[in-house]
This record gives structure tokens, sequence and C-alpha cells, in this order.
């Protein structure tokens, strides 16, 4: 007996020896979510079992962190009247965000190199799970390494001062941040070689970190870079996390915030979709 009378055999007997699964489409918006939180877990699990990411995401805010508590730390608090703890959390958080990202494009760039990009490509995955899946990973290690600078920053006296929703709206920012910034980087290194990748963003972050106010208030800086200072996107960032924890202006620095980084994936996002795409192709 054939295979097709076979079946058509036990379909009539009411028996199939045998269970139909339905092959859902590579479109799917379940497939796509499916996919893109397995991709998030194994880029998780890679950075997990990587010293030098550890070191990059845990080990080198809480440091940095540190050092400018013991060296700045009491200088900037009679400068200023404030206490400089809160400045410096919300700044390492925002730097150690913007770190990370430069190794996660470093990381993906050894993808594209390795051909493992490539072969994703070439199996039955949802194409937009590869970069969307990067963005939940990145999304989780800068809660990771917002949630241990500021349990450092708890030992250096910071304190959560406006309730518990407050707290919780703080931590975001970091995150909020992170992803807006991950998503330009992505975009820069689907152009651009690991080397000049790395000293451009390196000239953007030392620009950030050190002309914000974060350090001291906007008004130590010259008159002319004021208006700058205060409104870059980090500035604002601080300016929210600082009012959220220790007290004062949120709504407007909250509301600069969310603009930079929709701003951000506005202009980045699409460049950084077609590069993930042509990435992948190339290395298919």
């Amino acid at each position: 007996m054939s295979s097709v009378e076979t079946l058509e055999r036990t379909e009539v007997d009411g028996f199939d020896p045998l269970p139909r699964v339905a092959t859902p489409s590579e479109r799917a918006l379940s497939t796509w979510i499916t996919h893109s939180l397995i991709q998030c877990k194994r880029l998780l699990l890679v950075w997990a079992r990587d010293p030098a990411t550890t070191i990059q995401t845990l080990i080198y805010p809480a440091l940095t962190l540190f050092m400018f508590r013991v060296v700045l730390g009491n200088s900037i608090t009679a400068a200023t009247g404030k206490p400089s703890i809160y400045g410096q959390v919300a700044l390492i958080t925002l730097v150690a965000a913007m770190s990370g990202a430069v190794v996660s494009a470093l990381g993906f760039k050894g993808e594209k190199f390795t051909g493992l990009l490539g072969r994703f490509w070439t199996m039955p995955v949802h194409r937009a799970a590869g970069l969307t899946g990067r963005l939940f990973a990145e999304a989780i290690r800068v809660l990771v390494t917002t949630l241990f600078v500021i349990a450092v920053g708890f030992t250096l006296g910071f304190r959560f001062g406006q309730g518990p929703l407050a707290a919780i709206a703080l931590v975001g920012i970091p995150v909020l941040f992170g992803v807006g910034f991950a998503v330009l980087v992505t975009a820069l290194a689907t152009i651009t070689e690991g080397v000049m990748l790395v000293s451009i963003i390196g000239i953007v972050n030392t620009l950030l970190m050190f002309f914000n106010s974060g350090f001291v208030p906007v008004i130590a800086y010259p008159v002319w870079l004021q208006d700058v200072v205060a409104n870059q996107p980090m500035s604002c960032a601080i300016d929210a996390m600082k009012g959220l924890s220790y007290g004062g202006a949120v709504a407007e620095p909250l509301l600069k915030t969310v603009a930079w980084v929709l701003g951000l994936i506005v202009v980045f996002a699409y460049p950084a979709i077609r590069g993930y795409q042509r990435a992948a192709e190339t290395g298919a």
C-alpha cells in the first residue's frame, strides 16, 4: 500500500498516526516576538560568559562612580550646596549605557565577519528579530548596570527621596536613553569599521560626559555654552534623574529626554534596519 493510500485510509478511519503541526509564518507578529526573545537570550548568555563584558557592564561603572565620589565629591558639594552623589550616579549610569552600546556594536560586527548574521539570514527566522532582539538585550544590560550603579551609590549616600514611583521612573530613564543611543550606534556600526566606530563614539561620549550638568550646575559653564550644555541629551536625562531622586524639576527635563530619544530613533532607525539587512546579506 502506498503512502498516499495509507494517509487516505487513516483519514477515513478517523485515525491520524502523525500529528499535523501548522507552520507559523515567518512574518507573523508572534514569530517576531518569539524569535526576538530567543535572540535576546542568546546575546545575554554570550555577554554573561565574557569577562570583558562583565567588567565593562558592572566593574568599570562602579569604580568610576567611586573615583568621582572620592576625588570630586566633596569639592562639588561645597561649590553647589547640594550632594554631588545624585548627579554622579545619574551621570555614570548614562555613560555606562553609552559605553556598553559600543561593545554591543563591536560584537555585531564580529558576528558579521564570522558569518553568523548570514547564517541567521538563511534560516527561517523573522528578518527583524536579529535587530530587535539586540535592542531588547541592550535594554536589559542597561537595566542591570543601572541597578548595580545605584546599589553602589547607596553605599556612598545616594537615596530615593521622592517615593517608589519616582524611583521606578528614574531607573527607566537610562534604559530609555540606552535604547535610543543603541539605535544610533547600530546604524554607525553598519557603515564604519571597528576602529573608526570606537573613535567616533569615543569623541561623542567624551564631549557629552564632560559638558553636562552631572558634574557642576549649568551656570558654572561660560555663558555662551550654557544653553548647549543645558539642552544636550545627557544633561536633560541627568536633571530628570536628579529631580526624581533628590528633588527639583522633573517634567521639563523628562520631556526633553523623551524627545531626544524619539529623535534618535526616528533619524537612525531606518539606516540601522537597512544596514543590518546589508550586513546579514553580505555575510550570507
